[in-house]
C-alpha cells in the first residue's frame, strides 16, 4: 500500500554545508549550495529562490453555466502565448488573499464577493523554491482592468469542458493551470469541499 507520509524522513534529508550566491536578479535570486547526503556524500544543488505567488480560479455563472475567467499571454522562456489561470506574485510581506484580490482585478478587471482558499502548489521543486497559494473566487462583477504599462494579455471565457478538451489536446499545459483544474474538478464533484468567505 502506498503511503505519503512515514514515520521519519531523517533518511532521505540533506543538509546544507556552504551556500554561494549566482545571481541576484531584479525578481529572482539564484544559488548554489553543497549538501551533505544521507550517506555523508557532498552534492550541489542549484536553485531558485521565489517571493511566491497566488492563482486565482475565477468562477463566473451565466445563462450557459459555469464559464472561468481565463488568460492568455507570451511567456518569454517558452516562446509560446499560453492559456492560464489569472496569476500573479507576492508582494514582499503582502497578505496571498489580498494579493488575489489584486491581480483578479488588475489582470482581468473582475472583482469578487465570495473567495475560498484552496491549498498551495510546488510547481518546480526539482530548482525552485515557488509555491502558489490557489484561490477560487465567485460572484464576479466586472470593472476596469488595471494593467501594468508593459503588459499585454488577453482574457477570455471557457467552460471547464472546453478547458478539459484542451488539456486532453495538449494546448493547454501550464502546470499551476491544469492542478487548478484538477481542484476544480474535484470541487465540482464535491470531493474537496471549499470554505468561502465574503469580502469585507
Amino acid at each position: 500500500a502506498l503511503t505519503l507520509v512515514c514515520m521519519s524522513d531523517e533518511h532521505l534529508i540533506e543538509h546544507r554545508v556552504h551556500q554561494e550566491e549566482l545571481l541576484r536578479g531584479h525578481f529572482l535570486h539564484v544559488l548554489r549550495d553543497t549538501v551533505q547526503l544521507p550517506n555523508q556524500n557532498l552534492a550541489t544543488r542549484e536553485y531558485v529562490v521565489h517571493p511566491g505567488a497566488v492563482m486565482v480560479i475565477p468562477m463566473l455563472d451565466t445563462t450557459e453555466g459555469l464559464r472561468l475567467v481565463m488568460e492568455r499571454q507570451f511567456r518569454y522562456p517558452v516562446g509560446q502565448v499560453m492559456t492560464e489561470f489569472p496569476a500573479g506574485k507576492l508582494d514582499p510581506g503582502e497578505d496571498p488573499w489580498l494579493c488575489a484580490q489584486r491581480e483578479l482585478l488588475e489582470e482581468t478587471g473582475y472583482t469578487a464577493r465570495q473567495w475560498a482558499r484552496a491549498g498551495v502548489l510546488h510547481p518546480v521543486i526539482a530548482y525552485s523554491t515557488e509555491v502558489i497559494e490557489i484561490w477560487f473566487a465567485k460572484e464576479l462583477t466586472l470593472g476596469q482592468r488595471q494593467l501594468d504599462q508593459d503588459e499585454f494579455l488577453d482574457v477570455f471565457t471557457a467552460s471547464p469542458a472546453e478547458l478539459m478538451t484542451a488539456c486532453q489536446q495538449g494546448r493547454l499545459t501550464d502546470a499551476k493551470t491544469l492542478t487548478g483544474l484538477l481542484w476544480l474538478q474535484n470541487v465540482q464533484s464535491g470531493q474537496w469541499p471549499l470554505h468561502w468567505q465574503t469580502v469585507p
